[in-house]
């Protein structure tokens, strides 16, 4: 650093400084606009540097971080000694015996070592094999050479959040591995364990967890930016895994570290291979060197010595560390970038290689943020920042996959959360509100996402009409299954099709998946209403005394009126007289209520699935009158109730029918063919006490 970024820095530093002063001082001591584009370029340059230096220092406590671990570990072992010394000397005749046995086994081997070291060797590796035949997939493990068993044993995994059990293992320590595999509940022969993860013993710290009953003789595996907690068989064998995994990991850093001391003196000759095939030994020809220019100019194309190419795994790290995705995957794309036209070498593929693992890291912390065991709380918009990144990693697909994921979990979560209290109405209202709004901006958010990803749209498509099938069930499960009334019922779907129409605007129509949903439930409903009104009609027709209906009071009959012309009877004033008698029987009047009413509901919830369902309901009901009326107009002999009937049968014929007909086909867009042949079969009514005409 130069003298005058020297005293820069000492000034910036004081404990006195103050901007505000030092801004105004800088400003009336130079000459001009150039003096202060230098002094900035000075503060810049500073800021770099001491930005560069904080990083390095966040990777450097990185770095402490699992030596402090191992540390804590130890400490935390003598304290466990101090804490069990009094339990300790109750059990020290059963250790000394145990002691002894031990010394004199260890001796043994030793002996046996030294005397026959190839022999021990072998048995070693036979061991391993014959444990690792027993575990499912693990067949691969003893290709590498060397590799032998230092100690195994059963444990149990617990969770680490909750510190619940999880499952029950069985680890193998290696000497150069550790090896988890999990219990087979069904055995097969002799394999009694599944495959479950191998780490390297460098890649991770043991660290003591100290007792805190009930959770005692465990200790804890830390692989960034992952943990597993194990507990042992009892406090001795947790000491023993302790020790030897101890011992096993500082063996391993010595033999590695001998080994790179052989390697090292050696560089010269280890530059003379060449690993292209094309390139000849210098044996062959040493003074030919047109043989060895084409790799070795390749080489030296590629200029890896670069500083941010150098510490670009550093980077990588501390950006993972401190969440910064999207610095990480900037720097993945200046390297992509930089390595695009130089020629794929060993350095270059070496140097691939060692990124690939932090690609690797970096995707399963994407992955995690959009897992939906995550905080469901702040809408789509929460998830862009991690499928961004996914996305540029080139992981579209998963980044789709788990972003639908995660809003389908948010969407149960909302409908789960929702009270059902009050009217049924009210709650569909809040349902559907919920539902819709979610999917709405959930629908924007993809399209804003994965504009580029037009592959992704179908699955899109899928994902919404999966979620209609779980707005649907919540629907019909407090709809229909209530036994709600026909028109409560015919509200909620009005309610849920309007809802369903502002998905339109985005160009997603989900309503025929709505109707196709609902169909089940409507035609049940309707068919089950049916019955109601015929049980209904038939109740009052076996009491049907065939005499005027008396209101009572003219307010009464004014109700009426309004009622009828409510239902499309205009012409209901002709049947009335200005008293409150109406020429009419009370069973024919209520059952044109009924019916109309009927006749409404059902077309708020018509589909064109449901046409004949509500066509011959309404055949089927209007047939109940006209058959009752027919049978009355045969049977009766009184002349003036006869006449009385035919009346009542005229209105049915001419009055009641043709509206029923020009409704429907008003609310369904084409006209009733049954209804007008039902119409049809039905005689002329002829208004004459003496006639015996009936009306079917």
């Amino acid at each position: 650093m130069s003298e005058t970024g020297s005293r820069l820095r000492k000034l910036l530093e004081s404990p006195n400084f103050e901007p505000q002063n030092y801004v105004k001082q800088l400003s009336q001591l130079s000459d001009g606009d150039r003096d202060l584009q230098e002094h900035r370029q000075k503060v810049q340059s500073l800021a770099d540097e001491t930005a560069q230096n904080l990083k390095k220092n966040v990777y450097k406590n990185y770095r402490q971080f699992i030596e402090t671990a191992k540390e804590i570990s130890y400490l935390e072992s003598e304290m466990y000694q101090l804490s069990h010394i009094l339990t300790e000397q109750k059990s020290i005749m059963e250790s000394i015996t145990q002691a002894l046995l031990s010394t004199d086994k260890d001796e043994t081997s030793k002996e046996m070592q030294a005397a026959f070291p190839k022999e021990t060797e072998e048995l070693k590796q036979r061991t391993l094999t014959s444990l690792l035949e027993k575990v499912e997939g693990g067949k691969n493990i003893m290709d590498t050479p060397g590799r032998h068993l230092v100690y195994n044993g059963d444990l149990v995994e617990f969770d680490v959040d909750n510190m619940s059990p999880v499952q029950k293992v069985h680890a193998f320590l290696m000497n150069d591995c550790l090896l988890i595999a999990t219990w087979l509940p069904n055995r097969r022969g002799a394999v009694k364990y599944k495959y479950n993860a191998l780490y390297e013993l460098d890649s991770f710290a043991v660290v003591n967890v100290k007792d805190n009953a009930p959770m005692k003789d465990m200790f804890k595996i830390l692989m960034f930016p992952d943990s597993r907690i194990f507990q042992a068989e009892n406090s001795k064998i947790k000491k023993e895994w302790l020790e030897i995994l101890d011992e096993t990991k500082k063996n391993k850093a010595t033999k590695d570290r001998h080994s790179k001391e052989e390697v090292a003196p050696a560089p010269p000759a280890r530059a003379e291979v060449s690993t292209n095939p094309f390139e000849q030994d210098d044996d062959d020809g040493g003074d030919d060197d047109d043989d060895n220019e084409g790799p070795a100019d390749a080489e030296e194309r590629v200029d890896l010595s670069l500083e941010w190419i150098q510490e670009l795994p550093e980077d990588l790290d501390v950006c993972i560390a401190q969440r910064d995705f999207e610095g990480a995957v900037d720097l993945l794309d200046k390297l992509n970038e930089y390595l695009k036209e130089l020629p794929v070498t060993q350095r270059v593929k070496a140097l691939r290689a060692t990124v690939e693992e932090r690609v690797r890291q970096l995707t399963e912390v994407l992955v995690f943020e959009l897992s939906p065991d995550r905080s469901l709380r702040g809408g789509p918009k929460a998830t862009r920042r991690a499928v961004s990144q996914l996305i540029r990693l080139g992981q579209s697909t998963k980044a789709c996959e788990l972003f639908l994921k995660n809003r389908a979990a948010a969407v149960q979560t909302a409908i789960r959360q929702l009270r059902i209290e009050g009217a049924t109405l009210l709650y569909i209202h809040k349902l559907c509100n919920i539902f819709f709004t979610s999917l709405l901006e959930t629908a924007k958010e993809f399209e804003m996402d994965f504009a580029g990803n037009t592959g992704c749209y179908s699955a899109f498509v899928v994902w919404s009409k999966s979620t209609m099938r779980m707005f649907v069930d919540a629907f019909s499960k407090q709809v229909f299954d209530s036994k709600e009334s026909l028109s409560t019922a015919a509200e909620c779907v009005k309610v849920a099709k309007e809802h369903c129409q502002q998905l339109t605007e985005i160009g997603l129509d989900l309503t025929f998946s709505l109707q196709s949903l609902l169909v089940k439930d409507i035609k049940a409903a309707l068919q089950s209403y049916k019955d109601i009104i015929i049980e209904a009609t038939k109740h009052r027709n076996s009491e049907e005394m065939w005499r005027r209906l008396n209101l009572m009071t003219p307010e009464a009959v004014a109700k009426l009126k309004d009622e009828m012309r409510g239902c499309g009877v205009g012409s209901f004033e002709q049947f009335t007289g200005d008293d409150c008698w109406v020429n009419l029987s009370y069973t024919v009047v209520a059952f044109t209520k009924q019916m109309m009413s009927f006749l409404e509901e059902g077309l708020k919830l018509y589909f064109p699935e449901l046409h004949m369902v509500l066509l011959e309901s309404l055949r089927e009901i209007i047939l109940v009158a006209v058959q009752h009326v027919d049978y009355s107009l045969r049977c009766e002999q009184d002349p003036e109730k006869k006449a009385f009937i035919v009346l009542n049968a005229a209105f049915l014929h001419d009055t009641v029918l043709p509206v029923v007909e020009r409704r429907f086909e008003e609310g369904v867009g084409k006209p009733a063919k049954q209804l007008q042949d039902l119409r049809k079969s039905t005689r002329p009514v002829r208004v004459n006490p003496e006639s015996t005409t009936s009306m079917v």
